[in-house]
């Protein structure tokens, strides 16, 4: 499945697809840029904000 399509992914895959270091990736979810869901203890990026950020750094 192509990863726009999927809805989520763990942290080390948003690592891998952004190029960014997972200080930078906790920063961005602190500051409510990147959207999160926990199920039980692991923590799951929502695909759509990762593209939804880099579709703004983009057009700016």
């Amino acid at each position: 499945m192509p990863f726009a399509q999927r809805l989520t992914c763990t942290i080390d895959d948003a690592c891998e697809v952004t190029g960014l270091v997972r200080t930078k990736l906790y920063k961005l979810i602190g500051a409510g840029h990147i959207v999160t869901t926990t199920i039980g203890r692991r923590r799951l990026v929502v695909v759509q904000s990762l593209l939804a950020l880099l579709d703004t750094n983009m057009s700016n």
